[in-house]
């Protein structure tokens, strides 16, 4: 009927549309990579039926053609508890909290995004969201010229405001409300090629570091890189200098598995891009180096087990072996990581026993059938095919991939020492509100799959305590 609400799966769907079309304006080789994708993951498809059911039973198929995440970087506090009101619209919530400033970037993050399954199963988009932590900027005149830069922006319309409002107090949008409130919301993400500051202030805030500069200097927080996912990161990353793209030297997180865990992350160099700066005698040109293509394949959720293992694998490896900027060291470092990471179980159903991963339960037409006729034993129930699980798919990040993402692609090693300084306090208060355990979110999936798929078999009195 006119003038009814439409769901915020619409207008988390129409926004991500929109935002892939701005972004594929604004970098081209993005829409190159886009290509590149999806022809490897039709192949993959086609060519692993077993991975294709299995997101197919898990409502995944559709969504890996439309799946994208991105990533901006904010300046103070306001900034970010606006944000969170504005991609509530979206139905994203804040999931995580990140402390990258221990991997030498002055930042902190979450990670916004829909948190039930079935909105995550229409659209997945998600949106790293980072806050420049201004404290750890050690020049005192420096972080207050910074301070009162950032203060004087306004990075959102005045109409996307009002819609927000709008849409707090009224409880939705209508179709026409929405198309406005994306077309408004755009705005806060597109590229300026225009800096607030001088070419002589740019670059004592450069020089403190790059990202800094990326953050302050300009009047609002250009998305910095949109991500398709793959299902072959090896292979996408193999094909991207016969495109005319030209990959980070390794890539970021786990090693190449046969049973995917979390999130692999790689990209394309950032483009130098051409900017002016203010000036007295008017506009200075110059040149920032920001935005760039990422691509990611993702994996099983860990468990609190199943993490603290692989951060300790992580840690070795980084210990032993540092990527250069130029990449040199990428070989060593690639088979170190393969020959630790033998450490953590490469089969679905071990790590399953072993409590490391989350997965999704469900009851086999079999066991529907036998139903009054079934073990008591849970294990004996997945032996003879009556219930069976999935990996839950990973819909978060990591902090140390992240920051080496940024690194990359800011072109420098600098690694400065903030690893004792977190503060998820301060920057919860600049959220307003509490940031979700993404832990507890996936325990959560796994126990109502887990208690629905022994209700269909009629066991839902069983004590489980004997499935991970």
């Amino acid at each position: 009927m006119p003038g009814a609400f439409v769901s915020t799966d619409r207008i988390r769907s129409l926004f991500t549309e929109a935002m892939s079309q701005m972004y594929r304006t604004e970098v081209p080789q993005y829409g190159t990579l886009i290509e590149l994708v999806g022809e490897v993951n039709a192949e993959v498809l086609a060519g692993d039926q077993e991975l294709s059911e299995r997101l197919r039973r898990a409502g995944e198929l559709e969504r890996i053609d439309v799946e994208r995440h991105g990533a901006i970087r904010l300046g103070t506090a306001e900034e970010l508890f606006t944000i969170r009101r504005l991609f509530a619209v979206m139905g994203m919530q804040s999931v995580g909290y990140y402390d990258l400033s221990v991997a030498g970037v002055p930042v902190h993050s979450t990670c916004f995004r829909p948190i039930d399954e079935a909105a995550l199963n229409v659209n997945p988009f998600r949106v790293f969201t980072s806050l420049l932590r201004l404290e750890l900027i050690e020049d005192e005149e420096l972080r207050a010229e910074a301070a009162a830069i950032l203060a004087r922006r306004r990075i959102y319309t005045p109409r996307a405001i009002a819609l927000t409002e709008q849409h707090e107090k009224a409880g939705g949008l209508t179709e026409a409300e929405a198309s406005e409130f994306v077309a408004e919301a755009l705005e806060t993400f597109r590229w300026h090629g225009e800096a607030t500051v001088s070419a002589e202030t740019y670059k004592r805030l450069h020089d403190t570091h790059r990202l800094i500069a990326d953050v302050v200097s300009f009047k609002g927080p250009h998305i910095n890189h949109l991500t398709p996912r793959t299902l072959d990161i090896d292979e996408v990353q193999r094909r991207m200098p016969a495109r005319g793209i030209t990959p980070k030297a390794v890539i970021e997180g786990p090693p190449r598995r046969d049973c995917d865990i979390l999130l692999r992350q790689t990209s394309f160099k950032a483009l130098e891009e051409p900017i002016a700066f203010t000036g007295n005698g008017g506009a200075t040109a110059g040149t920032h180096t920001a935005r760039f293509g990422e691509i990611e394949q993702r994996g099983v959720a860990l468990t609190a087990k199943g993490r603290a293992l692989y951060d300790q694998l992580l840690a070795s490896v980084r210990g032993e072996v540092q990527v250069g900027a130029s990449g040199a060291k990428a070989g060593d470092y690639v088979a170190e990581l393969a020959e630790r990471f033998k450490a953590l179980p490469d089969s679905w159903d071990q790590m399953r026993r072993e409590g490391l991963a989350f997965f999704r339960y469900f009851a086999t037409p079999e066991g529907r059938a036998a139903k009054g006729r079934l073990p008591s034993d849970p294990e004996a129930l997945i032996a003879e095919g009556y219930l069976r699980f999935d990996p839950v798919i990973y819909e978060d990040f990591l902090p140390v991939s992240a920051a080496g993402i940024f690194q990359s692609n800011l072109g420098t090693d600098q690694q400065q020492n903030y690893a004792t300084r977190s503060n998820r306090a301060a920057f919860e208060e600049a959220l307003g509100a509490k940031v979700q355990d993404e832990l507890e979110l996936y325990a959560e999936r796994q126990a109502a799959s887990l208690e629905m798929a022994m209700e269909t078999l009629g066991l839902s009195s069983l004590k489980l305590k004997t499935v991970a």
